[in-house]
């Protein structure tokens, strides 16, 4: 959910990661030209977090804690992209009822913001090396919405981003409903900034319908699927942060980069997350 860049295209995109990662001599990014294929239930795994959302009120505090404000406090007023949201803990716009998380962007007029949003995450609470991420979820539908269901590398105070990495498991554009984005970032020492591989699919319900998205990750690969279906997969070496812990972050921004134009009729909109899953 910071500055981040996109292409079609997995060739495209395999190329950008090399060509960054070869002019600055530091590791190796390889994401062979695959068909999306559905991933094989072969290995075992055993579920060590989970979140079911089965508890009404506020997000379970042992499990969530908060992003609150427009960023400034910490020096990315915006949260570094642009966004015109501000983020809060209110029932207004993050409860759980009906089985749900919902996250809800609201127009309205508060701290100096124009709309109002929330981000919750696992920081300090729980925090993992490896795995698999199953998250059943439905998205907004207005334009402007900009949901996220990502991750960032545990060590991010002390080290900043992009150093300490960031998974992007879901996010989708503002302007584009029909397609869900899956990325990865990390620093790249020859410029000192922001290196990313990023891949999409086509999902044309997914502010209709729930669809489990999906992260496997190991110490050599991260693979995105939706419902089974993967899509992308980069390969990286111990040059790479993804070695490390990191944690659960899920979302809405409005506008920005990646949300764009808002539509000047929207009121509100959610996500809906029936549960999140971690396995090893």
């Amino acid at each position: 959910m910071f500055d981040r860049l996109y292409r079609h295209g997995r060739l495209f995109g395999i190329g950008l990661a090399a060509a960054l990662l070869s002019a600055c001599g530091g590791g190796s990014a390889t994401s062979p030209e695959v068909e999306p294929f559905y991933l094989e239930e072969e290995e075992e795994w055993s579920l060590v977090w989970s979140d079911e959302f089965d508890v009404a009120g506020a997000p379970n505090p042992s499990y969530w804690t908060y992003d609150l404000g427009d960023g400034c406090s910490i020096g990315i007023c915006g949260w570094g992209n642009g966004e015109d949201q501000n983020y809060t803990k209110r029932s207004d716009n993050v409860i759980v009822e009906d089985g749900l998380l919902k996250i809800m962007s609201k127009k309205e007029s508060f701290s100096g913001s124009s709309y109002t949003s929330a981000r919750i995450k696992t920081k300090g609470l729980f925090d993992f090396k490896y795995g698999k991420v199953e998250i059943r979820a439905k998205l907004p539908e207005t334009q402007g919405t900009w949901p996220a269901l990502w991750m960032l590398g545990s060590n991010i105070d002390a080290v900043s981003w992009p150093t300490c990495g960031e998974i992007d498991i879901m996010e989708q554009r503002g302007w584009d409903k029909d397609n869900v984005l899956g990325t990865c970032h990390w620093l790249n020492p020859n410029t000192n900034s922001n290196a990313s591989y990023g891949e999409e699919t086509n999902l044309p319900t997914s502010t209709s319908e729930f669809h489990v998205y999906k992260l496997e990750w190991s110490e050599s690969t991260i693979k995105i699927a939706v419902d089974d279906s993967e899509y992308y997969e980069l390969v990286f070496d111990a040059t790479f942060p993804f070695d490390k812990e990191f944690f659960l972050l899920f979302n809405i921004a409005v506008g920005g980069t990646l949300g764009g134009t808002i539509d000047p009729s929207f009121t509100s909109d959610m996500m809906e997350i029936d549960y999140v899953r971690v396995f090893q």
